[in-house]
């Protein structure tokens, strides 16, 4: 009489149970396989159309979120758990996640103007969120970029389009923005055309526009000279590096002193 017992209840529920998580661990394991295949076809698809690199980004992740929603509600429903009653507990926890989590919501609003707007593509550099640097990766949630010193910041959708930013790929050439200080005494014209003749020399300065060598203004130590060559954007450091070069190599060759503030001192006669 027991064994008969136990034979009902391994037949009733045991079993039952048993087919139930070996199917929730089958569809588990197929429907990540299909999600991974339908979310590199979606990839290609777009990459054979030449969809810009962020849009494909951003298209594969909410594809891989929404799949694995939908995967997680067929289990249930195979398990036996009334989804309806699921989501509703979804939809209320949900308000409550949504107070908590308002910045990650946030961050996601703005992901999505991010892509619609496009102030910006991955391989750009851009300045913000107080961070500098080229972007690898437009996120759900952030903006990942290398830095000039080599490192991975990750930058909050929200901040970036709550605040200011800057394009440095966006036009064809950027502006180098240096100065030479030319000791009194030293005539601040012939010191331009001998900035210019070392100036021109640096590699992969634009010649459309020129560079701007011109008298910044006059103070105590001299004239102030503004020396301003154009380039693109991946030669920039390497032309503010070179033409700090070419500014020492004309001081050097003009021999002009050094500049100093030179103070003079008027002692009068006491009565």
């Amino acid at each position: 009489m027991p064994n008969i017992e136990v034979e009902q209840i391994v037949n009733m529920y045991v079993i039952p149970f048993g087919i139930k998580i070996l199917s929730a661990i089958a569809i588990w394991i197929i429907g990540g396989i299909v999600i991974g295949m339908l979310t590199n076809l979606l990839r290609r698809a777009m990459t054979l159309r030449k969809v810009d690199p962020t849009l494909i980004t951003y298209s594969e992740s909410s594809l891989r979120v929404a799949l694995r929603i939908a995967l997680v509600m067929a289990i249930l429903d195979v398990c036996g758990i009334q989804t309806t009653s699921f989501a509703a507990l979804i939809a209320a926890g949900g308000v409550a996640i949504g107070v908590a989590w308002s910045g990650l919501l946030s961050n996601f609003a703005a992901g999505i103007f991010l892509v619609i707007l496009r102030p910006f593509k991955v391989g750009d550099a851009i300045s913000a969120g107080g961070q500098t640097g080229e972007v690898t990766e437009i996120g759900l949630f952030s903006t990942t970029m290398t830095t000039g010193d080599n490192l991975r910041v990750y930058v909050g959708n929200s901040k970036i389009f709550s605040d200011n930013l800057v394009n440095y790929s966006a036009n064809s050439h950027r502006r180098v923005d240096l100065k030479c200080q030319i000791a009194n005494g030293v005539n601040p014209l012939e010191a331009i055309e001998v900035l210019k003749r070392h100036v021109t020399k640096v590699a992969n300065i634009t010649s459309t526009p020129e560079p701007t060598i011109e008298i910044l203004e006059f103070n105590a130590a001299g004239s102030l000279i503004t020396v301003r060559p154009y380039c693109s954007n991946k030669d920039y450091w390497q032309v503010y590096f070179d033409t700090n070069k070419a500014i020492a190599a004309a001081c050097a060759e003009a021999g002009w002193p050094v500049p100093a503030v030179h103070q003079v001192a008027i002692h009068q006669n006491q009565v």
